[in-house]
């Protein structure tokens, strides 16, 4: 039985919302060089390609919530945090992928994923900032939206309980 089907739901929707809203998973860019894949396998998404994901999230995100006009300047410091948090997440992951495989120590590897957690925890303390003042300015009605939205998301694509 794996760690995730014993964990809570608020911990899996926790871990699904930062997800959807561009927040970069931590064991991705710390596995993107496994000894055991094969030469041809990509090891990490281009930045482009990132990028792109991150602005679907964004335009995703702000059809969910549906921003009104009015939101837009709120929203844009939301949109902005997340850009800045992928960026800083693709930054670390650039530099683990550039580490050959193998090549580091135990204390090496801990110490880079505790830059990748520290970067998580910092880039999410920044978006909850922005969100905050985007959800104080919305009218309930619209609170209940975003509070599905993010209620929801875990339980529709978290990980199976199987």
């Amino acid at each position: 039985m794996s760690y995730f089907s014993k964990a809570s739901t608020p911990f899996l929707r926790s871990v699904a919302v930062t997800a959807l809203i561009g927040t970069a998973m931590l064991i991705s860019p710390l596995s993107t060089a496994r000894a055991d894949e094969p030469a041809h396998a990509p090891r990490h998404q281009t930045a482009e390609m990132k990028a792109e994901t991150v602005e679907q999230r964004i335009a995703s995100l702000h059809a969910a919530l549906q921003i009104t006009p009015d939101e837009e300047t709120n929203w844009g410091a939301v949109a902005q945090t997340m850009r800045e948090n992928a960026g800083k997440m693709e930054k670390l992951s650039a530099e683990k992928t550039e580490t050959p495989p193998g090549s580091m120590t135990a204390l090496e590897d801990l110490k880079t994923y505790e830059k990748f957690a520290h970067a998580h925890f910092e880039g999410l303390k920044n978006l909850i900032s922005s969100f905050e003042t985007l959800y104080a300015a919305m009218p309930d009605a619209q609170k209940k939206i975003a509070d599905h939205v993010f209620q929801s998301f875990g339980r529709e694509h978290g990980p199976s309980h199987a």
